[in-house]
């Protein structure tokens, strides 16, 4: 694929600030001393973190790990994603991790997916032999048979999480040193476990967590030592010698034995291409991204309630030894529309159909409509500090939870309507439950409109008239005029739509600067890349001037090397200090927008650089540092994944001379 890009070649003039920037990129950190005493530096290859692109995402749609190329699952939270962690190694090395590898050897040679699945196949060389090691979280039939679930609230499925991760090794060539060492801390590693053994064997030993983590039990055919905080197993393996370590932490039992094992594998493996080929990927040498963001997107579900969380890590840092660290593990509703239109548009219509109906849940009771949720629907999501921890790369705070869940931001309305439209016209019909969430949606939309908010950006400075927040606005009020019609009470459709014409109205009188470009906030010609949306969601058709203009000044003015900043924070009162990388998520949009304005060359040439950014399992970070491709932010990101799709769908569709059906409105 090409790096070059019609936007890397803009003039310099044109762009407003990119050497500070990338200078700022590049420092090195002042970090904080982590558990093992080593002093990281953010571009030193001596840091003792992996890249964050490095790491490989394993789910069962409960729970997510994160697994280090030296074979270390260096994050995860059980029982669920915004559990307290288990594993915290990516945010301090000496924070417990679950280490299988041969021994002395931290690099292999190769890592892959399993071709249509979330199993996770990494290849060893030593000086003396090879090994392939397999890692994935079990899914199996459904269990709670005897006893309805007390965590499930959508309608059951043939298969569910076993809370198994297993993991298998093969010697295939020579004699290999195999070691395993299980390390757990849990709590974020504000506690110890208590190991012990289960039998009178080696082979069965269970930590004792405490109150935050359930217990984990490890299973396998080789013998564990229990030497502190940490249970250790070491063998040597010869060509055709297998083994598995299964970690357990429910109700089902982990495999025996490696025939146990294999099979649990095997049926792993067929659950996730089972469910892969439910969707619809276009004959194109893209679908490969297509079909492994969509694979994300389904790790990143927790599929008891559908809710579809943000990322599955909190703190990976958006600039570099910096404090732009979030916790990401959260349901957003503003995504929501990108997320229906995604899995509408691939065929996957049950997710979208779970994850509307956990919208519709945190809709319910008339209750004041919030931007965030856990997992759960759980309103409160107080933010701390952990202070114990030395952040990755010395990234530091490390957060959990997320202070932003009480933020006033006024799109909320706009994505919740925009999602109800997206749904009923799968159907063609409003079901009668959702009226009174439309309209009380409707109502706060038209009541608040007019004040300032926080904006899409959530930032922490003061409330502003952000023009994307007055643009949510008018699709809430549009969409719910629409909707409206559809349920025949033409008297709402008439009233919500003469505001949504006010508000348009409002817009273009205070949102565009002299140029016909819209600006990040009324009375300021900051650029701001959610400006994108305003032919994306339909409130302008894309042939309007000040459409192309909008596009073509944030393609030229607020880029680096073609890539797109959210805003330039020396423009906006975010409450933060610091740079940051180029938010991916404003990339692809840009590649869609191109679409939308006939620029199609420069969309694809735009496209094709942002996809060999990718890490080599093809996952994405939130931001991509331009002058390295190195990726920054919480990972996997879903908001970059879903706008991947929406990009390359719209270049595939432009190719092939197909209308846009955009995630919005198209009936135009």
């Amino acid at each position: 694929m090409t790096t070059d890009s019609p936007e890397a070649a803009a003039p310099q003039a044109a762009r407003r600030h990119p050497q500070k920037r990338a200078d700022a990129l590049k420092r090195p950190i002042k970090g904080h001393t982590s558990s093992d005493g080593a002093v990281p530096q953010a571009w030193d290859w001596r840091s003792k973190f992996p890249s964050i692109a490095d790491y490989g995402f394993l789910s069962d749609c409960e729970a997510n790990a994160l697994i280090a190329p030296s074979g270390a699952v260096e994050w995860m939270c059980i029982p669920r994603p915004d559990s307290a962690s288990i594993f915290s190694a990516i945010l301090d090395r000496g924070a417990g991790r679950f280490r299988l590898s041969p021994y002395g050897v931290r690099v292999p040679v190769a890592r892959r997916y399993i071709p249509g699945t979330l199993i996770l196949e990494t290849t060893w060389q030593t000086p003396t032999g090879w090994l392939v090691v397999r890692d994935a979280m079990l899914m199996g039939p459904w269990h709670d048979v005897e006893k309805r679930s007390s965590t499930h609230r959508r309608t059951p499925t043939d298969n569910d999480a076993e809370h198994i991760l297993l993991r298998t090794v093969k010697c295939v060539s020579g004699t290999v040193d195999l070691e395993v060492m299980c390390e757990p801390r849990p709590n974020y590693a504000r506690n110890e476990p208590a190991w012990s053994y289960d039998n009178s064997g080696y082979s069965n030993v269970t930590a004792r967590l405490g109150k935050h983590n359930p217990d984990v039990s490890l299973t396998s055919d080789l013998r564990f030592g229990l030497e502190g905080r940490r249970a250790i197993a070491r063998t040597r393996m010869t060509e055709g010698t297998t083994h598995f370590v299964a970690m357990s932490w429910g109700s089902q039992p982990a495999p025996k034995n490696w025939t146990e094992a294999t099979a649990a594998m095997w049926r792993t493996e067929q659950y996730w291409r089972d469910w892969i080929t439910q969707g619809t990927f276009p004959d194109h040498p893209w679908r490969i991204y297509l079909q492994r963001s969509a694979l994300t997107l389904k790790g990143l579900t927790y599929s008891p309630t559908g809710a579809l969380i943000a990322a599955a890590t909190t703190s990976l840092p958006e600039t570099p030894g910096g404090e732009r660290n979030w916790d990401y593990r959260y349901s957003w509703i503003r995504d929501s529309t990108f997320a229906l239109w995604g899995l509408y548009t691939l065929g996957l219509d049950r997710e979208a159909n779970d994850f509307f109906a956990f919208i519709h849940d945190v809709c319910r009771d008339n209750k004041q409509l919030q931007i965030m949720y856990g997992v759960g629907g759980e309103e409160t999501l107080e933010e701390a500090e952990l202070s114990h921890l030395s952040g990755y790369e010395g990234a530091r705070p490390v957060r959990v939870g997320n202070g932003a869940y009480n933020q006033k931001q006024h799109d909320v309305w706009g994505a919740v309507l925009d999602s109800v439209y997206l749904h009923t016209r799968s159907r063609e019909q409003l079901p009668e439950s959702l009226w009174p969430i439309l309209k009380r949606q409707a109502e706060e939309a038209a009541k608040h409109w007019h004040k300032p908010d926080r904006g899409i950006w959530e930032v922490r400075g003061e409330p502003q008239h952000f023009t994307s927040s007055k643009l949510m606005c008018w699709v809430a009020m549009d969409r719910g005029a629409k909707l409206a019609r559809l349920y025949d009470e033409h008297d709402y459709a008439e009233q919500w739509q003469k505001i949504a014409d006010e508000i348009r109205a409002d817009i273009l009188a205070k949102g565009v600067d002299e140029r016909g470009v819209f600006t990040q906030r009324y009375g300021d010609p900051a650029l701001d890349a959610s400006l994108l949306l305003v032919p994306l969601l339909r409130f302008l058709p894309p042939d309007h001037e000040s459409v192309r203009a909008t596009v073509l000044a944030i393609a030229e003015e607020l880029t680096v090397d073609g890539l797109v900043l959210r805003y330039r924070v020396d423009e906006t009162d975010d409450g933060l200090a610091g740079e940051e990388g180029t938010f991916t998520i404003c990339s692809f949009w840009l590649v869609s927008a191109l679409v939308e304005i006939g620029e199609l060359e420069r969309a694809k040439a735009l496209c094709e650089r942002l996809l060999s950014f990718a890490s080599s399992l093809n996952l994405y970070a939130e931001e991509i540092d331009p002058s390295s491709g190195r990726h920054l932010g919480n990972f996997p990101q879903a908001f970059t994944h879903l706008a991947l799709i929406n990009a390359v769908m719209h270049v595939i569709r432009a190719e092939q001379g197909e209308r846009q059906n955009h995630y919005v409105d198209s009936d135009e």
